[in-house]
């Protein structure tokens, strides 16, 4: 696909289930409860979980809003609430290394631990980042890893957003989530779609976000979104093509069979299938069909919004403390043009100036899928981030 947001079928394996989360102005992510030493626990609110990379198992009733706290020995969900009980700004998920000892009922004079959002892209979800922030998470023990389901996308989707559905309100909402869970985070890091938003909220944001802070594009650039070549998958064409399909199919292998016949790879229309949801629990008879996961009209706005929207202005002028990394995979479908590297790199040159920084990557043996296509690659250039902003806060510590 031309500059798709997500991650095609083979990366979604080996993801996690996911629970929606509340996010309320005092967010049920974690009891007030007693913690235990020895044990790490992973909280199952409504709208919302916490994983630990570190887990027993063991539960307690969460006191905020009565659903089940679980500590798990695997990442699979025991228990999960009604989802209709709260209100919320955002779905999501949040990682934390073993040695974080940090949730969000704790006194605000505690400072949180150092933490990285990762946002997915058109027609994807948090989950595209579960196992690779796992593996973060594992590498950097004090780290947290906060992967969030962008409006009308994933669980997100149940949580009604007014419009305009663009990249600028997208980013507010992630900054209205950071702002009530307390966060400060030092890192950034968006794919296609989600590369965009996370430079608009360094745009938009000033007290949210700390400084220095690290922004991570993931094969995106910051103004024109370039169509890729004849043949290959254009979102906004499969978006139209799935806004015209019926709200509920019967299976899975219907939504696959009518995108190939429509000319869509296969990869994709497998990928496309896994936004689908039984439409009633399993085990009840009286509905065996599915639903897509998320707003297809919202997500058409958000696509076309990602065509439109010129944040070159943060990029020319890099505010003080912010440095921006963009990274090429070596065999994106995105259309990166000569004109686009060249002024990247005329930035680097002014930012390092006036005590900003931007930075080009090149991921070998990728495509647009990098964390898909290329995982190791990709941990390795994105761990040089954390090993500094950890060796940062040591010192300042």
């Amino acid at each position: 696909m031309a500059a798709p947001g997500a991650l095609p079928p083979r990366s979604l394996s080996a993801e996690p289930r996911r629970v929606p989360l509340a996010v309320g102005l005092a967010p049920p992510r974690q009891g007030a409860g007693a913690r235990s030493s020895r044990s790490r626990q992973e909280i199952v609110c409504s709208r919302g979980r916490l994983i630990s990379a570190n887990l027993n198992s063991r539960s307690s009733p969460c006191p905020p809003c009565r659903c089940t706290q679980v500590a798990f020995a695997d990442t699979k969900i025991a228990y999960e609430p009604d989802v209709d009980k709260h209100a919320g700004v955002l779905a999501y998920e949040l990682v934390q290394g073993k040695l974080v000892q940090w949730n969000s009922f704790m006194d605000k004079s505690i400072p949180d631990p150092p933490t990285a959002i990762l946002l997915h892209g058109i027609l994807g979800s948090g989950k595209n980042w579960g196992s690779f922030a796992k593996r973060l998470a594992q590498e950097f023990p004090m780290w947290q890893f906060l992967l969030v389901d962008l409006r009308c996308h994933g669980d997100s989707a149940s949580i009604k957003k007014r419009g305009p559905h663009t990249v600028a309100s997208t980013a507010f909402d992630v900054l209205k989530l950071i702002g009530q869970l307390r966060l400060s985070p030092r890192v950034l890091v968006g794919h296609s779609f989600g590369g965009k938003v996370a430079l608009s909220m360094v745009e938009q944001a000033a007290k949210p976000l700390p400084r220095p802070v690290r922004v991570w594009v993931l094969d995106a650039t910051p103004g024109k979104v370039r169509a890729g070549l004849d043949g290959e998958d254009h979102p906004a064409e499969l978006i139209e093509f799935l806004r015209r399909m019926p709200r509920q199919v019967n299976s899975k292998q219907e939504v696959v069979d009518a995108l190939v016949k429509a000319k869509f790879s296969l990869d994709v229309a497998v990928w496309v299938a896994t936004n689908l949801r039984r439409s009633s629990p399993v085990g009840l008879r009286s509905s065996s069909g599915f639903s897509w996961i998320f707003d297809l009209n919202g997500i058409s706005e958000m696509y076309k919004s990602y065509e439109d929207t010129n944040l070159w202005g943060i990029v020319d002028d890099v505010p003080r403390g912010v440095h921006i990394n963009f990274l090429k995979a070596e065999r994106s479908l995105h259309r990166w043009a000569l004109e686009d590297l060249q002024r990247i790199h005329t930035a680097e040159e002014l930012a390092a100036d006036e005590g900003g920084g931007v930075e080009m990557h090149l991921l070998e043996d990728a495509g647009h899928w990098v964390h898909a296509d290329n995982p190791d690659g990709l941990f390795r250039i994105l761990s040089s981030t954390f090993r500094v902003e950890t060796s940062i806060r040591g010192v300042q510590d």
